[in-house]
């Protein structure tokens, strides 16, 4: 075009388009492989939008402002708020109910009396919680349908918590309570170091997985040769891996900024990690606090 502008037009491979306006303005689009576009406005602004595979968008606006928009792989903003608040939300039930299971069993005379009288309870709580537990760790369909996901959840919560009381009340109250108020304490400063660190603890999982397996045997030595301070150093042991575990399992949340990731759809698998994590926490606490001070 001559006087008042000037265009041309180029199709690529998979469509490329470019077009330029002389006196009024400049614009130029471009279109990728899954759709990628420019827009350049010279007289009064510029704008540039770029779309990639999920959807990566930004847009910049010269005189009269600037703004940028970025939507990643599993990464959009809203979308890992969202299920970062899906994971705690239901973490928190879960320790509430388990608060409240504990509370009973320590205050309430009459249910922990006939949780102890009644051991079949007990072992039949642990059962349910281990097949559940695998019911939502190995079977996808179960733990990403709703609400089957939610009802195997809350019957492992409910046994869990039941097994969780039935401990707690072979203890101290005041031992409990400090096991409760130090875990909580770990948990809280462990949730703030993996949301800070620049540390990618995703990377790691074989090492655990290798820690975990000492664990469990020095467990094992500890049980035959019952030593009271190789007792505590078992316990001091698990409660530092398992600090690990946390600091995984919460990066395991946050998508785009470490390696590896989980999908949205597997916020129940989350938070049901989490809460493991500091269950054993609070047993393995417990356990030192059995240690230093006995029980009664």
């Amino acid at each position: 075009m001559g006087k008042f502008g000037e265009q041309s037009i180029r199709m690529g491979k998979f469509g490329e388009q470019s077009i330029f306006i002389g006196k009024f303005g400049e614009q130029s689009i471009c279109m990728g492989k899954f759709g990628e576009q420019s827009i350049c406005m010279s007289k009064f602004g510029e704008q540039s939008i770029r779309m990639g595979k999920f959807g990566e968008q930004s847009i910049r606006v010269g005189k009269f402002g600037e703004q940028s928009i970025r939507v990643g792989k599993f990464g959009e903003q809203s979308i890992r708020m969202g299920f970062i608040r899906k994971v705690y939300g239901i973490l928190m039930c879960q320790l509430a109910v388990t608060m409240i299971f504990i509370a009973l069993f320590l205050y309430v005379e009459p249910i922990a009396h006939y949780a102890q009288a009644n051991p079949w309870m007990f072992y039949l709580a642990i059962a349910i919680t281990f097949v559940t537990l695998i019911a939502l760790a190995c079977c996808t369909e179960v733990r990403r349908t709703f609400p089957m996901n939610m009802i195997f959840l809350g019957l492992f919560t409910l046994c869990e918590s039941y097994f969780l009381g039935t401990v707690a009340s072979t203890y101290k109250a005041e031992h409990v309570l400090m096991a409760v108020g130090i875990t909580a304490a770990v948990a809280l400063a462990l949730t703030i170091f993996a949301f800070q660190t620049k540390i990618d603890f995703t990377m790691c999982s074989g090492l655990l997985f290798v820690l975990l397996i000492v664990l469990i045997l020095f467990g094992l030595m500890c049980a035959i040769f019952r030593n009271h301070y190789a007792y505590i150093a078992y316990a001091s042991l698990g409660a530092l891996i398992f600090s690990f575990f946390m600091v995984f399992d919460t990066q395991l949340m946050l998508m785009a900024k470490h390696r590896y990731t989980v999908s949205p759809e597997e916020y129940i698998f989350v938070a049901l990690n989490l809460y493991i994590d500091i269950v054993t926490l609070f047993l393995i606490i417990l356990a030192i606090i059995r240690g230093t001070y006995g029980r009664h």
